[in-house]
């Protein structure tokens, strides 16, 4: 079900992926609807409501877009901690990164990921990716109750 009101909340250190996610998410009117954190540790200050976030009452995103290689807390790690609060741990997260290493995708599936997506080279490639990836979690999957 579509919850217009949700966010998405895409941390991202990269100012062109940024950039190239808001635009394929905006085909299906989401950009407006995105939370953009540049580091690991912003995005656990979002989730967690302190720092610049304290005080927000927006409740939890519908998704998490997450990059393995961020500076401060990188993707696996916060991907950990959202996994192991009980507040957080049915987000769904999506790992959405350049990184094919084995071992990364392992990991993350260990973690509890939703789902890990290598970014394709090409800007349509990517584009056309990242659509899918937000038409399927905002639009085509269904949320635990209360989410």
């Amino acid at each position: 079900m579509n919850n217009p009101t949700k966010k998405i909340l895409l941390a991202e250190d990269s100012p062109q992926d940024a950039e190239m996610t808001l635009e394929a998410l905006a085909d299906y009117h989401l950009s407006n609807n995105v939370v953009l954190v540049g580091d690991g540790e912003e995005a656990l200050d979002y989730l967690f409501a302190r720092g610049k976030y304290a005080g927000r009452t927006d409740g939890n995103p519908l998704l998490v877009l997450l990059d393995l290689k961020m500076p401060k807390v990188d993707g696996l790690e916060v991907l950990r901690i959202i996994k192991s609060d009980p507040n957080l741990r049915t987000l769904p997260v999506v790992m959405l990164t350049a990184s094919r290493e084995e071992q990364d995708v392992v990991r993350s599936y260990q973690l509890g990921v939703n789902a890990y997506v290598v970014k394709p080279v090409g800007f349509q490639k990517f584009v056309e990716a990242v659509k899918q990836v937000g038409a399927f979690w905002t639009i085509h999957n269904e949320p635990p109750p209360g989410a």
